[in-house]
């Protein structure tokens, strides 16, 4: 799991010591196949799109051609089908990138296809959100063993940056530093390594706080719930929006996966809703189908779920509670203030507030309570959370707050569970500041409103 320092000298070194020059995506007609693959065009001279027919590659290639709006996607691109492309394009693939859905089952078949026709020293890498890279390439041959990784983009890959790199246990460690190199240099990307953990890190730390957001949803409702967990609190996206944006099903398939193969501190808030099962055997599963928590009608008026019935209702029909902190937060973060607004945040009255203080106060407690096991240190999870999720990184809130020993009073009044770490910090007052990253602006996490 640990990050090998790139010196200038090394990155050079590995960038020579092989090349990237065809690669092959597996499932190309997906969102995150064919905006993977569109990324992939802008640094290598040939990518074939390969999906179940013909038909449904060009409808990927089109999209990602809608989606990046360069020529150079299609100027690269080769498209084909599994049946009558896979064999040959797979056999003269430097790197075969599988972005199948994500079903252990199907991409276990698609390794076997996969397994019989590469070539021994190609790279096999796997965009899945969070199955493990260890069971996806058991049984594998040797080959297949050294050469197979995950390298989970965020979506879309083409505008957000974060990118996850995970190592079986027999990934070929010279292989992990080409790749990190290759995807930093070549791709542009934040590269952060991970344990082979259920959803590694982003996943792990984000989907709890999404589903957590699910769960309140069920008494408050979803207007309620978006507002307070909003972008105030250091999102670009309200987390139910979130959620439908990304699709319930794939909501379901990761928080089902944690809830099932890990027993933390916080294990029940990644229990999925039971509401949100009955609504998916209905056909519900956010923007894909057209409703989730929010649609919009013909005229455009979004309307919201109650979460207890499955009826829809006008969004500006739902009374709110006096929630002002959230403009004057808000205020203070429009003219750079944010210190100031984090300090109204943590001071504001009423069972709202309090509620918001406690989702924070998780996402902040699970993040460090997390190092160790799905990183190394909370820098990989601070940049995996601000450049995958686009979320203020937990080390960001803790310093905006005034440090550790604020950072623990907070959590320490919502009842949430106070990392040693934290604690630790705040007793020795070190380190005065948690997040130090010059490339990074900390102002794209404090949005207002």
């Amino acid at each position: 799991m640990s990050q090998t320092p790139q010196s200038a000298a090394d990155v050079r070194r590995l960038l020579a010591s092989r090349k990237i020059e065809k690669v092959v995506v597996l499932g190309a007609n997906g969102t995150m196949g064919y905006g993977s693959a569109a990324l992939f065009t802008q640094a290598v001279p040939q990518v074939t799109f390969l999906a179940r027919t013909k038909a449904k590659a060009e409808e990927g290639l089109g999209a990602a051609v809608k989606q990046v709006r360069s020529p150079t996607v299609a100027s690269r691109a080769r498209v084909g089908s599994y049946q009558d492309d896979l064999e040959a394009a797979v056999a003269g693939a430097d790197l075969i990138f599988e972005a199948l859905t994500e079903d252990f089952d199907v991409k276990k078949e698609m390794f076997d296809k996969v397994e019989s026709c590469r070539s021994d020293d190609s790279i096999i890498a796997t965009v899945t959100s969070g199955l493990s890279i260890n069971s996806l390439c058991e049984g594998r041959n040797d080959s297949f063993r050294r050469n197979f990784l995950g390298l989970h983009f965020f979506n879309p890959p083409n505008v957000i940056v974060g990118t996850e790199l995970i190592a079986g246990a027999d990934t070929d460690a010279e292989l992990l530093d080409f790749i990190e190199a290759f995807s930093r240099v070549r791709l542009g990307r934040e590269m952060i390594r991970t344990a082979d953990t259920p959803a590694f890190a982003g996943n792990r730390v984000g989907f709890k706080v999404l589903n957590e957001a699910a769960q309140l949803a069920e008494e408050l409702g979803p207007v309620l719930v978006d507002r307070l967990i909003g972008p105030y609190t250091g999102r670009a996206l309200t987390p139910l929006a979130t959620i439908d944006l990304v699709g319930w099903d794939i909501h379901r398939a990761i928080v089902d996966n944690v809830y099932e193969k890990t027993s933390d501190e916080a294990h029940e808030t990644n229990k999925l809703p039971a509401y949100m099962d009955r609504l998916m055997e209905k056909g519900v599963l956010g923007n894909k189908t057209g409703r989730g928590f929010f649609y919009k009608d013909d005229d455009k008026k979004q309307h919201v779920l109650d979460p207890k019935t499955g009826d829809y209702s006008p969004v500006a029909d739902v009374k709110l509670p006096d929630l002002s902190y959230i403009d004057d937060v808000a205020t203070l973060y429009k003219e750079g203030r944010y210190e100031e607004g984090m300090q109204i945040f943590l001071g504001a009255e009423g069972d709202e507030a309090a509620l918001a203080r406690k989702v924070v106060a998780g996402y902040i407690s699970y993040a460090f309570h997390r190092v160790g096991e799905v990183t190394e240190t909370i820098d990989g999870i601070d940049r995996i959370m601000g450049m995958g999720f686009n979320w203020a990184p937990p080390s960001v809130l803790v310093d905006t707050m005034g440090g550790a020993a604020a950072a623990v009073e907070m959590i320490s009044k919502t009842g949430v569970d106070v990392p040693k770490f934290l604690e630790d910090a705040a007793k020795s007052g070190k380190p005065e500041r948690f997040f130090n990253h010059r490339r990074i602006n900390i102002g794209k996490f404090f949005v207002a409103g």
